[in-house]
């Protein structure tokens, strides 16, 4: 009896031993992913100091403007148009349109959700 005992202990050592070398592997690794996070940190740029900071303008902040601008003429018949042949940015002019009125749908146009059909069906 005494022999199986002795087994018995034996095994529960060799367990004993494994979960201690796995804890250190463990915390090895920690100590690790530490120090490379230390050394990544070193590298990076420092934080922008308060007057580094951006401040906002002297006549307060920008807002956006909205404004309707008369459509361009697309050019047509000479071949193949490419975007740099394009008058501005989105075929839009630099005129201003002399209505910056948003513009609405007509009730009962299409356009809107649906077909614009009385419903039903």
């Amino acid at each position: 009896m005494t022999t199986a005992w002795m087994e018995m202990a034996a095994g529960r050592g060799a367990l004993g031993i494994g979960l201690v070398v796995a804890g250190v592997v463990v915390v090895a690794l920690l100590l690790g992913a530490f120090v490379l996070g230390v050394r990544i940190k070193r590298r990076e740029l420092p934080t922008p100091r308060p007057e580094e900071q951006p401040r906002l303008p002297d006549d307060g902040p920008v807002r956006e403007v909205s404004e309707r601008r008369e459509p361009e003429e697309v050019p047509r018949g000479e071949g193949r148009l490419t975007p740099h042949r394009l008058k501005a940015h989105g075929n839009v002019s630099d005129r201003r349109s002399a209505s910056q009125e948003r513009p609405r749908w007509n009730k009962g146009s299409s356009g809107s959700v649906g077909s614009g059909g009385p419903g039903g069906g």
